[in-house]
């Protein structure tokens, strides 16, 4: 099992630098960065991060081909993978149709929009000039001015069809689930697009939260859990027998919050079945019991998404003592 952490630049640069750091210090050995335009720039703090860091794989998760063209998602990576001496992983997807139509984008045919956008960044990876014909990006003899090295591409993927096709062209996959159940049916179509005997990573990109006091760590995973609630579509909850009821209060809870500032209604209209559902949480045993259940059904890497702890270098430190060695060991 490999594990990874996911940080928001919505911090300062020397708080990102510092937690990844820390990170990196307690045995994670994955670094993903969030991509949007309303938080700070991902390659500019990969940058920082390649850096400040020695050992961990660090990279965008995730990119999209929508705002930012992939040979410009191409130049940028592989501008990391230099900087960092080889370390650069990519994740890429459709990217979050209501923060792309923000910016007037529309969030159209993302299968064959990810597919594109992989075999042109891997085509201007491999060093060679490329035209390339596709109905979404077309190229006349584009190249690279340098070499990119090699760079894994994940693909966030949520559908089946997705799933499938990162499982035909990616080298893993992004998955934003925490629950075994989700895996189970995910690896279906994960395996209807594998080709035997490739080398291939299963990633739980997870809400994470963990402390010694399982109950503190639990609350501090509730509003995350409400956002994770507010845009899931309702297979979701039929999968996990979760009320529509429920499903409503949390989406009410989280509008009116935005309005009036009350997110005490938030955590409390979060259920204890939801946090089970949409998080890890808990003390170490708890945590480590649910990465048991997930190594079972073939997840291969636990990203430990926000929040991470009611205490953040706190929860980093104890994930890195009590879980990370455990399972890397």
């Amino acid at each position: 099992m490999k594990f990874g952490v996911e940080f928001v630049p919505n911090v300062k640069y020397y708080e990102l630098e510092y937690y990844a750091k820390l990170a990196e210090d307690n045995g994670f050995g994955y670094c993903w960065i969030t991509d949007h335009y309303n938080n700070r720039n991902v390659y500019a703090m990969l940058t920082l991060l390649a850096l400040k860091t020695q050992k961990m794989r660090i990279g965008a998760g995730v990119a999209n081909p929508y705002h930012t063209h992939p040979a410009v998602v191409a130049s940028a990576i592989a501008t990391i993978n230099e900087v960092s001496g080889g370390r650069a992983v990519l994740g890429i997807a459709a990217g979050d149709k209501v923060t792309l139509e923000r910016i007037g984008v529309k969030r159209e045919k993302p299968l064959s929009r990810i597919r594109e956008a992989v075999e042109v960044i891997r085509a201007l990876h491999a060093g060679k000039s490329v035209s390339y014909d596709g109905k979404f990006f077309k190229l006349s003899g584009a190249k690279l001015d340098f070499n990119a090295g090699s760079i894994p591409i994940y693909i966030g993927a949520q559908g089946p069809k997705m799933l499938k096709l990162a499982a035909e062209i990616g080298d893993g996959v992004l998955i934003n689930a925490s629950h075994p159940k989700d895996f189970e049916v995910a690896r279906k179509s994960i395996d209807e697009g594998l080709e035997k005997g490739k080398d291939f990573d299963v990633v739980a990109y997870a809400s994470l939260s963990i402390d010694g006091d399982g109950e503190k760590a639990r609350n501090a995973a509730k509003i995350v859990v409400a956002f994770i609630v507010a845009g899931s579509p309702d297979v979701i909850f039929e999968r996990h027998g979760i009320s529509s009821e429920d499903v409503e209060k949390v989406r009410t809870s989280l509008n009116n919050a935005f309005a009036t500032g009350n997110w005490k209604a938030v955590n409390e209209a979060v259920t204890d079945e939801m946090v089970d559902v949409f998080s890890i949480s808990g003390t170490p045993e708890d945590v480590i019991e649910r990465i048991e259940k997930l190594k079972k059904v073939g997840v291969t890497q636990v990203v430990a998404g926000s929040p991470i702890g009611p205490n953040k270098a706190k929860s980093i430190k104890l994930m890195g003592k009590e879980i990370v060695t455990r399972f890397t060991n």
